[in-house]
């Protein structure tokens, strides 16, 4: 009888840390927006990109956020290190859309080191003209 407690309290426990962790880690993706695209040039405060599949080639600015995490095929790096040319994909928060908060890089590779479903939070604000 007791052994059947504490494992129900367990299940209790862990089922009330899901329900009560889970709508924070969803809330942290859904402020979150991505989209892919090409370097046309990069400083160390400022991102000029192309979006893929854009027929046009508009370009558009990112400003870096202070504490922007940049990586190339999957190893960290500074924003200056990256190239006019190379595919890249742009995290932003959905509040601010113009600061970059994440920039994956690939240059070697083939595929991003971590990959996100293609669109995932897709922002339409990225497709505007600057």
């Amino acid at each position: 009888m007791m052994m059947n407690y504490r494992m129900f309290s367990l299940g209790a426990m862990a089922l009330a840390l899901f329900v009560v962790g889970a709508p924070a880690f969803a809330a942290k993706d859904a402020d979150e927006a991505m989209h892919d695209g090409k370097v046309v040039s990069i400083t160390s405060s400022k991102l000029v990109m192309s979006n893929k599949g854009d027929k046009d080639n508009k370009e558009h600015t990112h400003k870096l956020a202070t504490d922007v995490k940049v990586t190339l095929d999957g190893k960290a790096c500074k924003a200056e290190e990256l190239r006019a040319g190379m595919k890249i994909r742009v995290t932003t928060t959905t509040k601010d859309a113009k600061v970059a908060t994440q920039i994956e890089a690939i240059d070697k590779n083939e595929t991003f080191a971590n990959t996100h479903d293609e669109g995932r939070n897709e922002d339409p604000r990225h497709h505007e003209e600057n």
